[in-house]
């Protein structure tokens, strides 16, 4: 039998053959010397296993990357190139599942890594989405580096550039995402546009890869995929379901209140204003699928969950949701505001998770305080208020946007007292279609700009809370008028701009 000659051999096969031919020579060694060897080829033994492991690894990854090009060449409406900063390999993991998500819903997609791409690159380029790794105290990984010296060093102009950042990092370490935070000011100081704004996972956290998955749904209309991982969810009971908006010209609009189905562990149920509910969705009742013997049931795949802001707080003793319902291009009901506002009963339990949402929380601080939001983003701002007014913090000012002040004004009598009692300062109340002339939130911001300017020079803090699209981006367009983009990002460094738009 004849060996293989050594170069047509794998240098890792190489390894294991020089492991076989030591393990053999050690038998012809005294006893104290084989033992020396013994120990030797233990150690090395271990390193060529981890050698394997990380090869085994490689030619996964590789395998993976054969199903995308490096480069979109014909760019479309459906295009959408995603960018890899990786040192050891979980970014460009996320990054090939990511595209292998937008490209099961009819997207094409391209998967380069960071150190590919170049000004010219993001010229031809009209969306693009980086996952970002931090590395040490807050470098950029190996296959970054050239990125961040040769084209961050560069002024261009990317006001065709629609992007989004997905920062991988560990909160033990204090520059927490600091290469994906330095990416995301140099592309909007290049006036590129955020899709949505930067998802933050601390050390893999599952909740955070969902919400990263549930804007690629946002993003390709395709929002019914599988979640990746499935939530650990609890048992709460809906015990409240109140319409909002009887009459409206708006979809209804729902007060959901649930309470946990076991209380013992009240430290699973504790959440702050700003958190989200994390809800598992079930199929509306099927007579044909009941009546069916239980050899004869069709099992059916788990439903992706959906995600609501919490608009209450702990001591109010329920967990409160505002849930707009949705409706499907063929006219039947969402999947997630189907469940909660029509085919979940009173008294049922359903699947709820509750998610931290750190960058979403408030300054602990007594400092003023500029919440913005429209429809059922009041849900997120109501918590907050609710939370300002406990601890006494009572310099707030609200502006809220709907349709008809007769029909939309959520949660009237509670604003309203707190208005009267002192706990909301300022009130300006946006109805767009109570006169010819259509008036939203950021018509009233424009108008308030003076008061907002000293608000923010007395060192206030801006929350909003609505709609991703419209809402959100006028918002913004309109404060960084007012205030300038660097003060923005000023306060947004310092925890004092925060969003919740979805």
């Amino acid at each position: 039998m004849r060996l293989p000659s050594l170069p047509s051999l794998s240098w890792m096969n190489r390894i294991c053959l020089a492991l076989t031919i030591l393990c053999l020579a050690s038998f012809f060694l005294p006893l104290p010397a084989q033992r020396q060897w013994s120990t030797v080829l233990v150690i090395i033994s271990y390193l060529s296993f981890c050698l394997q492991t990380l090869r085994r690894h490689q030619d996964e990854l590789a395998t993976q990357h054969q199903g995308f090009s490096a480069e979109l060449e014909q760019a479309n409406a459906q295009s959408i190139l995603i960018a890899y900063a990786s040192q050891t390999g979980f970014a460009e993991q996320i990054a090939l599942k990511t595209a292998q998500h937008l490209q099961d819903a009819g997207m094409t997609v391209a998967v380069s890594s960071m150190a590919a791409i170049k000004p010219e690159t993001l010229a031809k380029t009209s969306r693009m989405l980086f996952i970002l790794s931090t590395t040490g105290e807050g470098d950029a990984p190996d296959n970054a580096a050239a990125f961040t010296r040769l084209v961050m060093s560069q002024k261009v102009d990317l006001s065709h550039l629609h992007f989004a950042v997905l920062a991988l990092g560990d909160r033990h370490y204090q520059q927490f995402c600091a290469f994906a935070h330095r990416v995301d000011l140099w592309l909007k100081h290049q006036q590129a546009h955020c899709l949505f704004d930067m998802i933050e996972v601390d050390n893999g956290d599952e909740g955070a890869l969902r919400h990263w998955q549930h804007y690629l749904g946002v993003l390709s209309g395709h929002t019914e995929m599988a979640d990746w991982s499935k939530p650990g969810y609890q048992d709460w009971i809906m015990t409240e379901r109140e319409l909002l908006n009887p009459g409206s010209l708006g979809g209804p609009a729902y007060r959901i209140a649930c309470v946990p189905a076991q209380s013992a562990n009240g430290a699973d149920y504790a959440w702050q204003a700003g958190d989200i509910a994390e809800v598992g969705p079930d199929y509306p009742p099927d007579k044909d699928q009941v009546n069916k013997p239980a050899n004869n049931m069709v099992e059916r795949p788990p439903l992706p969950h959906r995600e609501y802001s919490i608009s209450s707080l702990p001591a109010d003793g329920k967990l409160e949701l505002l849930v707009r319902q949705m409706h499907r291009p063929d006219g039947s009901l969402g999947i997630g505001s189907g469940w909660l506002t029509a085919y979940a009963e009173i008294g049922q339990t359903i699947k709820l998770r509750i998610r931290e949402n750190r960058n979403f929380h408030t300054p602990a601080h007594d400092c003023p305080l500029i919440l913005i939001g429209n429809g059922t983003g009041l849900a997120g701002l109501r918590a907050h208020l609710k939370a300002r007014a406990v601890s006494g913090h009572l310099r707030n000012w609200l502006f809220f946007g709907e349709r008809n002040e007769a029909h939309d004004f959520f949660h009237r009598e509670e604003i309203l007292a707190w208005q009267t009692q002192g706990a909301i300062s300022k009130l300006n109340l946006c109805f767009s279609r109570d006169q010819a002339e259509r008036r939203y939130v950021q018509h009233a911001l424009q108008e308030q700009a003076a008061e907002i300017q000293s608000w923010v020079e007395h060192g206030a803090a801006i929350l909003i809370c609505g709609s991703l699209q419209g809402m959100a981006e006028d918002v913004h367009q309109t404060l960084s008028n007012l205030l300038g983009l660097d003060t923005l990002e000023n306060m947004a460094e310092a925890g004092l701009y925060r969003r919740d738009v979805y």
